[in-house]
């Protein structure tokens, strides 16, 4: 672990932390090393959220860096890659919980791994999810929530979409801070991530790749 690269980012210096990561991987650094401190920085970021010691804007800030770094470090992972795409997969915050310091993770390392990704956001309404599932026809959807108010936001997120008749062609995972294989059952979704190297393992497994 690059600790500097780490507080950098953990500490928010976008700057500092864009121009380390640049510097890293014209080095010749793994460019997985980088995601892997990013992901960890983010995980500080979390932390500092649950403190009082960071705030919605702290957390856009953290959001922005680490989209700055998957510029940087993108291309360098396709690197031999096919440029076709391996499959869409949708991902969002369900309804009631805004937190998005995990989706925004899953949703960068879905994109490095050659996935078509769209991230619907925070908040998002079962009848959006419907809505932007029926657009985007992806082969798997991704649940976030943090917040244990989630789990009954995913059930009747899953149940509109039973009711929509899109569920049987659909690949569902949840994950976030308070989720685990019993709440997967209750909600009754495919299966539970515990981090977003869990995630992209369970689309190499419903789509390939």
């Amino acid at each position: 672990m690059n600790e500097t690269l780490v507080n950098l980012m953990a500490d928010l210096k976008e700057e500092e932390t864009i121009s380390m990561v640049k510097e890293l991987v014209g080095a010749g650094t793994d460019p997985a090393a980088v995601l892997a401190d990013a992901r960890k920085a983010m995980e500080v970021v979390g932390k500092r959220f649950e403190q009082g010691e960071y705030f919605i804007p702290d957390l856009m800030m953290a959001g922005e860096i680490l989209k700055g770094i998957s510029d940087t470090i993108k291309p360098l992972m396709r690197q031999g890659q096919s440029d076709a795409k391996k499959g869409r997969v949708l991902i969002g915050t369900v309804a009631g919980d805004i937190h998005d310091i995990g989706k925004d993770i899953v949703t960068f390392m879905l994109d490095a791994s050659g996935y078509e990704v769209l991230d619907v956001g925070i908040d998002v309404p079962a009848e959006v999810f419907v809505e932007k599932i029926r657009e985007f026809a992806p082969r798997v959807v991704g649940l976030s929530g943090f917040l244990t108010l989630a789990f009954d936001s995913m059930k009747r997120t899953i149940e509109a979409l039973e009711e929509a008749g899109l569920r049987k062609d659909l690949k569902i995972m949840i994950g976030g801070g308070q989720m685990d294989d019993e709440v997967r059952k209750y909600v009754r979704a495919d299966a539970y991530g515990k981090d977003a190297v869990a995630a992209v393992s369970l689309c190499r497994e419903w789509i390939g790749g």
